[in-house]
């Protein structure tokens, strides 16, 4: 039976404490304990950015952000992109990127959406219909390359 997935899109002076402190938490355990990254998570664009959170039974089970257009690239970014560890393999980060860009689209019309994939999973965008925009590069350890998706 597939997982029932809760979206739920907030402005970041929207949340609450609680709420920042569980996308924090949540990024931080995937982002630098898990792929063992020490990154900047407070790089100041959550402030300008819509998050996408998705719960299954009330638990936080996977998020993004979108990024508004000219603050990180010129287009809107989708990013942060992660499932926790106990909700992989359901096909939850699909479905959250899936809403992710039908959010983008609408929220930003006609415009197209630039991302900094892991290069691992430059085939998983792909089948989103993200096309690479460069050669892959190296961001805080880990191969990563930009990729884009027409407006």
């Amino acid at each position: 039976m597939p997982m029932q997935l809760q979206f739920k899109w907030t402005r970041f002076d929207a949340l609450s404490a609680l709420e920042v402190y569980a996308l924090i938490q949540a990024r931080e355990s995937v982002f630098v304990v898990e792929q063992q990254c020490p990154y900047q998570e407070a790089d100041g664009l959550d402030l300008q950015a819509w998050h996408l959170t998705a719960r299954v039974g009330g638990a936080l089970a996977a998020c993004a952000r979108v990024v508004d257009p000219g603050l990180k690239y010129v287009q809107p970014s989708i990013g942060r992109v992660m499932t926790m560890q106990d909700f992989r393999a359901h096909g939850l980060g699909r479905s959250l990127m899936q809403e992710a860009i039908r959010f983008t689209h609408q929220a930003f019309p006609g415009q197209g959406i630039k991302i900094g994939a892991q290069a691992r999973l430059q085939a998983f965008y792909a089948s989103l219909g993200f096309v690479p925009d460069g050669q892959p590069y190296d961001e805080d350890g880990i191969a990563h390359i930009d990729m884009t998706k027409a407006g």
